[in-house]
């Protein structure tokens, strides 16, 4: 029997269910089929990493001081912006990248194509495969007809670095809205029901059954979860994107609501520092969303910061050759910055972006000066990072280089920076990280690697490469040359920050994704290997373990 017309599943901007047909000859015998949706809906919205959504410059001086065209602050998908950027000057990232006059770069169908709407958004382009019901062309003849592409981007989708998670929101919506199986039993999720969860990398500390065939058709039959991404901005604290992803939750489910749907409650996947800021989503200070998230998924979550941050602002952001074979994620990387005046120029101005360094509970010692070999200090040593490292002043090994920080020499008042500015950045984000300590949903499960094939920096090693006096004068030393890349010179001496020292994903290290572990707070964990930080969800052990969680969450649904 012919598979027929599909006829689409809705035609109005916030799936809103209608029947559509279509009169045709007698003679014309194929089917017209028609998907009519559960009244039950239970959407996931899934939060990006840090340099994961969209920007633009929110401001028209702004846009005007730095002599743009578009006011495109942050479009990684976009080769031609982001070559352009590389040429970019430390001050002109920082006024590109400011917290204060940047904004998500929401998609609107009906606003200028150029500005907002399909040209603008083209990182999902106008041929997007079918990929599920709701997510398919209109056929010719519906009324105000959207493709494909239209109504992935209203669902949030070109927010984000579709590069880099376009396959794992396509694969999320086709899988959670197809559950048939035939009558031997095969179907598309094969390959999840009725395998044991270890085979994805769960950890003993948590233990998780195979998902049976009966708790499949349990937790899914009569709902749909439509998936949607929203994207936040990742300079601003994370405790007020939460407030912001908040308000956008809220629309939602009200949304679905006005359109007769049987909607209370949405499940959040995160990657990176959307963990973060799914945590403060449901935290009673910031979201305060608890009652409204069903579950989280995270995956490749830094949970108490990742060493990597004070590297990248003293050294910039690592050689492209370790994740080539994902060009773009590498330009996204250099974009940001080459080099520490680059990176602190823009992440000393940002109080998200500092909330990624090590809290106090990522330990002490981490900051190592060695010589030959042998230990000649560590901090932090009281277990404040903050005091001990970030708000140094002039030490060569501290975070923070104050020429750094201000490069535009706007005064703050105009958006500039300054020394102080980035010392009261630091203070909330202390606050902030004491808040978020040891605080997750009730139902939670994360994925991580812990992989010796991609080893991460766990410890930040200064290393002195000559003869020296080590009584003790090191730590007076002023610097002659800095490469801005990882290493600084005195008189004939250098010293260089060495590179990954700990198992990970290449960005975090096991001792900060382990938190989650630690915590005792989660339903499963996947400590997996075999993948790099932001090629994570590309992983398919990744993909099978996040549809797992997501089957166990909608199992907890009234």
């Amino acid at each position: 029997m012919p598979d027929g017309l599909k006829l689409p599943t809705y035609a109005m901007s916030f799936d809103e269910q209608r029947s559509h047909g279509f009169g045709t000859p007698v003679e014309d015998r194929n089917h017209q089929v028609s998907h009519m949706l559960p009244r039950r809906v239970i959407p996931i919205v899934f939060l990006p990493g840090i340099m994961g959504s969209n920007l633009r410059i929110s401001s028209a001086q702004r846009q005007k001081e730095l002599g743009k065209s578009n006011n495109r602050a942050w479009r990684p998908d976009d080769k031609g912006s982001a070559v352009w950027s590389l040429k970019d000057s430390a001050a002109e990232r920082q006024l590109r990248l400011d917290p204060t006059t940047t904004a998500v770069d929401v998609y609107d169908r009906n606003g200028p194509a150029d500005v907002s709407g399909d040209d603008r958004h083209d990182n999902i382009k106008s041929s997007l495969p079918y990929v599920s019901p709701m997510v398919a062309d209109d056929p010719a003849g519906v009324a105000d007809a959207r493709t494909a592409s239209q109504k992935a981007r209203s669902r949030g989708w070109s927010e984000v670095f579709f590069s880099s998670y376009g396959r794992m929101l396509q694969h999320l919506e086709a899988r959670m809205n197809n559950f048939a199986f035939d009558a031997q039993g095969v179907g598309p999720w094969n390959d999840v029901v009725g395998i044991d969860p270890k085979v994805w990398g769960a950890d003993a500390c948590a233990p998780l059954k195979a998902l049976t065939r009966s708790e499949f058709h349990k937790a899914t039959d009569n709902r749909w979860f439509p998936v949607w991404a929203f994207g936040y901005n990742w300079l601003q604290p994370n405790g007020d994107s939460a407030v912001a992803i908040a308000r956008r939750i809220n629309d939602l489910i009200d949304a679905y609501r006005k359109a007769k749907f049987d909607c209370d409650k949405v499940i959040v996947v995160t990657h990176s520092m959307g963990g973060i800021v799914g945590r403060a989503l449901v935290h009673p200070e910031f979201g305060n969303m608890k009652d409204k998230v069903l579950g989280i998924v995270h995956g490749a979550q830094p949970a108490l910061g990742a060493a990597a941050a004070y590297r990248r602002m003293r050294a910039g952001f690592e050689d492209p050759g370790l994740v080539s074979a994902r060009p773009m994620e590498s330009m996204s990387a250099k974009v940001l910055g080459n080099y520490g005046t680059e990176v602190t120029a823009v992440l000393a101005n940002s109080q998200g972006g500092l909330e990624l360094l090590p809290s106090e509970e990522y330990g002490n010692g981490w900051l190592k000066v060695t010589h030959q070999g042998k230990l000649l200090d560590a901090w932090p040593k009281g277990g404040d990072p903050y005091e001990e490292i970030y708000k140094l002043r002039g030490t060569w090994y501290g975070l923070l280089k104050e020429a750094w920080i201000n490069p535009s020499g706007y005064d703050e008042d105009k958006g500039g920076g300054s020394f102080g500015k980035t010392l009261r950045h630091l203070d909330k984000a202390k606050a902030f990280h004491r808040k978020l300590s040891g605080q997750y949903h009730d139902v939670t499960y994360a994925h991580y690697g812990v992989d010796a094939g991609h080893m991460s920096l766990g410890d930040v090693v200064w290393n002195i490469d000559k003869e020296i006096d080590a009584s003790g004068r090191w730590r007076d030393w002023q610097i002659d040359r800095d490469s801005r890349q990882g290493r600084v010179d005195f008189k004939g001496i250098g010293a260089a920050i060495a590179g990954a020292n700990e198992p990970g994903d290449g960005t975090v290290p096991m001792r900060s994704s382990d938190d989650q572990m630690r915590s005792g707070r989660f339903q499963g964990i996947f400590r997996q290997v075999g993948y790099e930080h932001q090629a994570s969800y590309a992983d398919p052990n990744v993909l099978a373990a996040t549809l797992y969680c997501l089957v166990r969450i909608a199992q907890h649904a009234k």
